[in-house]
């Protein structure tokens, strides 16, 4: 090394390691120095260039990229990060920088990387003025990325990679690899790095601050046999070469937090390397809610002696946890406390208080015994899970340093979360989030079901309700919940870069980081829909009759939804570049596809049963559909397993999700029953219509096809079908001639569908009737009635708002006319959060409570009505719980000017407890909460409804107004016509 270029800089290495006075006095002096603005790289626009600048770092040019720099003396961790920062320079360019320990390298230009407190050059750099550590200095995981101009002897630039803490620099070097093109999903989706021949970092000061949110992780769980099957074939087990993947992926995504898989695993005794491991990479490892003292739930059935019962074996499971403590060995952790049953069950019949109380005193007397540390200093969680919870309402007494660690209720729906007055706790709140679940009323493990407006609405919740210590969510298997998981760490790090409105910009954003920019809009678009239309209803919980096949087409739209992204999927798949499809496939193409297929299948088992009902000569068809759907499943799974790049990824899609009775998951897929039926040799006419599950002639009630009117300008079908094996044909005539009639005649083999709408020119004004009549074989013959509603007044220009069709008013949450905003309070939208649009919900969600009337915060909806009388009104909310544990949350709902009704969304819950009250089931099953209320107009016409807000945190995503009884549907009503 060259004499003048050693980093001792005439400091012994025996006062560098006892210059902390030096240190602290230099971190003073620039604390107190005025420094330039920092850009924060959160920003949407990139640090790196692939053109040179005026200032501009080289990071890599005409085929040679800049050397790295890392002292010895830093943490191993970062020197192993720096080895993958390497890689990834050169999987973009093609150039692998050289890497130097200790050694500064002969280069012009070259990346500085070091830790606050642990490089004597960045130190030297800080007391010669030539970086500026004030943003970062005594900061939580925050990193400086800076062009330094001359920053040593015969250096003329260098990019200095500065970190307050070890995850700091970690993350500052990780951040500069997603922005030269390195996704975090590059080993774990084979998304390919975006190769670039230059790369130059921007003058200027660049970071992410400190994050939002403490303690940002994943939970992995319930992960047999998927990640189970694939981590023993393609590591041996869950050890430590698996779990390297893994810590890695979580600081790409600069989360710091995990708790490691627990079904028959034990973290710290499957691998003695994997807590070693998780150090180094300065990953916090934790156990799961039922897992006290770091011990994994199954070392019980390995090592345990005796009940789990502190009641009976109190001393053998202190001998049990104190072992855990011991083994935690000043590695970073976060111990859970407290205790549940054995297996993920409650403790005790009833809250066992005074019990539990006990327990975590002398747990807490074991942390400070084994550590030797005051047991406020050793970081620890209670985990307020399903029965537990019960502890926490009934006052149970929790030191003040504890983590309480709330959850949701399974289902992505936050159960409590502390009141505003609620005093201060030092060890601050924590939030156990659920993208997979195992258990009722049904079970969700196979596929991303997670719309990230849904994650954002309640993590937003959460953290404007102060809970900002931990926030740990339960991915599954890890795969396939890469893009919820993203977005889940990047809203923890940074949640007010991600307001609701720029959602829509994440999702692209997203996208382009994993497939670049040509299809990014395409892409985003379809990632969207695909996970809104599996949050309607999760796929283990689909069955035949979840959508109506009668009523508004709703089952038939919905295939026809899902059906058009999958071509429009595949379309892009086709087009796509060849090393983008291994990571397409995963994290679009299939997940779009097999869900697309499911709910085809499952739609036509349902009409297979009609069809028997029926009689009609397709429904063997039908059944043959059925089966080659479900077969279609296999092969796309197949395909996942053995073809999808070279087979990596056998065994992760494996979990079952077709067969489901209860919560448990059948051992294997079955297929659904169907129907077969004898069909005759003959001919013979069947007619069905639109709004009807009946058939004609055997029907022998009059055939009335649902309203027409004026202002919808709706188009209704008639089916004429065949119930035998010969083909016959078939006549139709109207008695008006304003009647559109798709087709009047033609030969039936199976069946046809006709199409009914109105010339509205040449229809006449007022309410009409005309008759359809079917004439088919043997001169069967069949009347359908049509009723037209074109009234003289209102005109369509006259129209503001929505008019009444069929019985019903149904409206979109987002499509007031009006929104009145008061007391510092306003609407908010949040774009595709919900089952067909958006949401809307007051702010903040800290607002206190509002007595509606005149001006108070609320939304007007104009409707026009064409009957009067007794109205029902049905709001359609998220279902979201009664978080703060009152009498329930409240919103206001009015006509013009009467007095608003308040409406109690949880009046009908019993007290909430961990099994949860059966409206709950349908409520999170459905995903969705449907209040009625009942009300009375004197006339027609024109009206007003208002939607009042009383309590915050409710989220409305539909109105419906019925004048009379409407069809069942799944999603209710479609859209009204509005203007």
């Amino acid at each position: 090394m060259n004499e003048k270029m050693n980093f001792k800089y005439n400091i012994s290495d025996k006062n560098y390691h006892s210059h902390k006075l030096l240190y602290f006095i230099l971190l003073f002096f620039v604390l107190i120095t005025s420094c330039s603005a920092v850009k924060k790289s959160s920003d949407t626009t990139s640090y790196v260039s692939v053109n040179k600048g005026e200032g501009r770092f080289a990071l890599s040019t005409s085929g040679k990229s800049a050397p790295l720099y890392v002292s010895s003396e830093d943490y191993p961790g970062v020197i192993r990060v720096a080895k993958l920062f390497q890689t990834d320079i050169e999987k973009v360019t093609d150039s692998r920088p050289g890497i130097f320990v200790d050694e500064i390298p002969k280069s012009k230009e070259i990346v500085i990387i070091g830790t606050l407190g642990k490089s004597k050059i960045i130190d030297k750099l800080i007391k010669d003025k030539k970086i500026n550590i004030e943003d970062i200095a005594g900061k939580w995981e925050s990193f400086l990325i800076q062009v330094v101009e001359n920053p040593l002897p015969n250096i003329t630039r260098a990019l200095v990679i500065t970190g307050s803490d070890k995850r700091g620099t970690i993350y500052g070097m990780f951040d500069l690899s997603q922005q030269i093109g390195v996704s975090p999903w590059y080993w774990w989706a084979d998304v390919p790095p975006k190769k670039k021949k230059n790369l130059y970092v921007l003058p200027g000061r660049h970071s992410l601050g400190e994050p939002a949110v403490k303690y940002r992780g994943i939970f992995i769980n319930d992960e047999a046999p998927a990640l189970t099957g694939w981590a023993y074939e393609k590591f041996g087990g869950f050890n430590s070469k698996f779990y390297e993947k893994v810590f890695e992926l979580i600081l790409r995504m600069k989360g710091n937090y995990l708790w490691p898989a627990m079904w028959g695993r034990a973290f710290y005794v499957d691998d003695t390397l994997n807590p070693k491991l998780a150090d180094e990479y300065g990953i916090v490892i934790g156990t799961s809610h039922h897992e006290p003292l770091m011990r994994a739930h199954d070392e019980w059935r390995r090592f345990g002696s005796g009940r789990w019962d502190y009641t009976l074996n109190e001393e053998k499971l202190k001998e049990f946890w104190k072992e855990g403590i011991k083994r935690m060995d000043g590695y970073e952790s976060i111990v859970t406390i407290g205790m549940r049953g054995d297996g993920d069950e409650p403790m005790t019949e009833g809250t066992a208080i005074t019990l539990l109380e006990r327990i975590v005193k002398d747990q807490r007397e074991i942390i400070e015994e084994v550590t030797g540390k005051p047991t406020a200093s050793v970081p620890q969680k209670w985990a307020l899970y399903k029965e537990v919870q019960d502890y926490y309402d009934e006052g149970m007494t929790v030191p003040d340093d504890v983590t309480l660690l709330l959850c949701d209720d399974n289902w992505g729906n936050v159960r409590r979360l502390p009141k505003p007055n609620e005093p201060k706790r030092s060890g601050g709140y924590g939030m156990y989030y659920h993208f997979d679940f195992v258990g009722g009323p049904r079970s969700y493990r196979w596929i991303n079901t997670n719309p990230i407006p849904r994650i954002w609405e309640q993590m937003h919740l959460s953290y404007r309700y102060g809970v900002k210590q931990i926030w740990l969510v339960n991915v599954g298997d890890i795969k396939p919940m890469e893009f919820p998981t993203q977005f889940f760490l990047d809203y923890a790090w940074d949640l007010e870069k991600w307001p609701a409105s720029r959602l829509p910009e994440y999702t692209k954003l997203w996208s382009k980081q994993q497939f670049g920019e040509k299809y990014a809009c395409e892409i985003a678009d379809i990632l969207t829909k695909y996970t809104k239309y599996n949050e309607r209803r999760k796929p283990e919980s689909l069955d035949s009759l979840t959508y109506n096949l009668i009523d508004y087409r709703e089952a038939e739209r919905i295939v026809a939804d899902y059906n058009k992204i999958a071509i429009k999927a595949k379309e892009i798949y086709n087009n796509l570049p060849s090393e983008y499809k291994d990571a397409y496939y995963q994290l679009v193409l299939f997940p779009v596809k097999a869900c697309a297929n499911l709910n085809e299948m499952h739609v036509t088992v349902g009409k297979n049963y009609l069809y028997a009902k029926q009689g009609r000569a397709a429904t063997n068809l039908l059944a043959q559909g059925v089966k080659e759907l479900f077969a279609k499943d296999t092969e796309l799974t197949k395909y996942y397993h053995n073809e999808v790049a070279d087979g990596k990824w056998n065994h992760m899609m494996s979990q079952t999700h077709i067969g489901y009775t209860t919560w448990d998951n059948p051992p294997e897929n079955i297929m659904p029953k169907v129907k077969e039926i004898n069909i005759p040799n003959i001919a013979e006419m069947g007619v069905a219509i639109e709004g009807s599950d009946k058939w004609w002639p055997e029907e022998k009630e009059e055939a009335v096809l649902p309203e027409f009117d004026c202002y919808n300008k709706q188009k209704y079908y008639i089916e004429i079908f065949n119930r035998g094996l010969i083909s016959f044909d078939f006549q139709i005539n109207c008695d008006k001639p304003w009647v559109i009639i798709s087709e009047k005649d033609s030969k039936i083999d199976k069946e046809k569908r006709i199409w009914v709408e109105i010339e509205w020119e040449k229809a006449p004004k007022s309410s009409n009737n005309a008759l359809i009549r079917i004439t088919g074989t043997n001169n069967t013959e069949v009347t359908v009635k049509i009723v037209v509603n074109n009234p003289e007044s209102p005109g369509i220009e006259e129209i503001e708002g929505f008019v009444e069709g069929n019985g019903y008013v149904s409206m979109e949450a987002e499509h007031y006319i009006r929104k009145v905003e008061s007391n510092n309070i306003n609407w908010l939208r949040i774009p595709d959060l919900g089952r067909t649009l958006s949401g809307i919900t007051p702010i903040p969600v800290t607002a206190d409570r509002q007595k509606p009337g005149k001006n108070s915060p609320h939304l007007e909806y104009k409707i026009y009505l064409f009957n009067s009388g007794n109205i029902r009104v049905k709001g359609y909310f998220s279902p979201t719980q009664n978080f703060h544990n009152t009498e329930g949350l409240h919103y206001g709902i009015s006509f013009d000017d009467q007095k608003p009704q308040i409406i109690n969304v949880h009046k009908n819950d019993t007290i909430p407890d961990w099994q949860y009250p059966p409206t709950w089931n349908q409520a999170v099953m459905e995903n969705i909460k449907i209040m009625t209320s009942n009300h009375s107009t004197r006339n027609p016409g024109e009206h007003t409804l208002k939607f009042w807000m009383v309590d915050p945190g409710l989220v409305l995503q539909k109105i419906v107004v019925e004048t009379q009884e409407t069809g069942p549907s799944y999603l209710g009503p479609p859209e009204s016509f509005h203007k």
